[in-house]
């Protein structure tokens, strides 16, 4: 039985292009960027070049890119560089109920050593209002944290409209759009944000290498120590080959970015018409709200995320329960919880399928007629 890989939102295959960049960088490249002689200053530019195409990929300059080891560490970077940098004008965090554990854990850590955090709920679409961070604003307020869109469900969040709130706001606004960098289109001047966060595995580059933009001008203080690479913001020698593969990866999600938007629709609708056409009973969580087009989460009533599970993976389907991050521990999604609250069933019913690289309508068509034989099973 041929497996259907459906979770892309964890995690992504290389693309065959970039792996080739990947391994010829490896093989070829392998001098200090930091160093003075000739091969040091080949890597130099390599590592330049790269941040330059990735920079132009949400209109930002190169020099307000910072390369980090993924999604965590540039989140790390945004929530307690800025809490340190900014402690001296007040100690007040906003943000949501429903991000990520990069930065829900950062933002916990601040919390016990004195910070005060606001997270604000969502509703049943998992989305917040700008309202509410207008409520929640103080003048001691000197950081807003908010994704740009859910990893869990796909919700897209008002960032635009927030980032406008807070412009003429002390606080430094920080998105983690590690999962919508590449499906969507980011302008970093148009949102109005001062921190963005993303990670290539996501989008079918290297694991191990991110980065956080930080607008100019803007400071952060250092989560770590050592040498004075990028700008002094990120000691490290730089992972030159991942760079460069990350580069690439980007070049490749720019030019099929909207092509592939409608193909993760058309999986959806594909995906969805077959289980109407079956007579299943299901629910797309979060299904009145704009959300990233590869991100399909939901809940099959009268069934167990276990069991349900258990039995994907054995029909030869990879699919989570929630962020991958925590998926191993099958404990209840805090995404959900938040939208439903800790006694919805939906929190032990709910399955995230998230489309990608490597699939087709064919593949989508034999995995739900799999799903339907399953939940049926299971129902039955």
């Amino acid at each position: 039985m041929e497996t259907i890989y459906l979770d892309h939102a964890a995690t992504t295959p290389m693309h065959p292009e970039v792996s080739a960049v990947y391994m010829q960088m490896m093989e070829t490249v392998f001098g200090n960027p930091s160093s003075i002689h000739s091969v040091g200053r080949h890597s130099r530019k390599m590592v330049d070049d790269a941040r330059k195409v990735i920079a132009e990929a949400i209109h930002a300059e190169p020099t307000e890119m910072i390369f980090t080891s993924g999604g965590t560490e540039a989140d790390n970077i945004a929530v307690f560089g800025t809490a340190m940098s900014m402690s001296d004008k007040g100690k007040h965090i906003i943000t949501t109920a429903i991000e990520h554990h990069a930065v829900l854990n950062a933002c916990k850590e601040l919390e016990r050593k004195g910070y005060e955090v606001t997270y604000l709920p969502v509703d049943e679409n998992g989305l917040i209002r700008v309202e509410q961070v207008r409520e929640a604003l103080t003048d001691q307020t000197i950081l807003v944290t908010i994704m740009y869109g859910n990893n869990e469900v796909g919700v897209i969040q008002p960032i635009q409209e927030i980032g406008e709130l807070l412009k003429d706001h002390q606080a430094v606004f920080h998105t983690d759009a590690v999962q919508a960098f590449g499906i969507e289109e980011l302008d970093v001047t148009k949102l109005k944000v001062d921190l963005l966060s993303a990670s290539a595995h996501k989008l079918n580059g290297p694991k191990g290498i991110g980065f956080l933009f930080q607008r100019k001008g803007l400071q952060t203080s250092p989560i770590f120590f050592g040498g004075q690479q990028e700008r002094k913001r990120r000691a490290g020698t730089e992972n030159v080959p991942a760079i460069v593969a990350f580069a690439e990866t980007v070049k490749i999600a720019q030019r099929q970015m909207v092509e592939n938007r409608e193909k993760y629709k058309r999986y959806a609708d594909i995906m969805t018409t077959v289980f109407d056409d079956n007579g299943i009973e299901y629910e797309v969580n979060a299904n009145g709200a704009r959300k990233l087009p590869h991100v399909l989460n939901i809940s099959f009533p009268n069934t167990d995320i276990e069991s349900l599970l258990v039995n994907l993976d054995m029909a030869g389907i990879n699919a989570s329960s929630g962020s991958a991050c925590t998926a191993g521990s099958l404990d209840p999604s805090h995404v959900l919880s938040a939208m439903f609250g800790n006694s919805s069933p939906k929190l032990r019913n709910s399955v995230r399928f998230s489309f990608g690289l490597g699939l087709d309508e064919k593949d989508i068509r034999e995995a739900a007629l799999r799903i339907v034989e399953i939940v049926k099973r299971l129902n039955s």
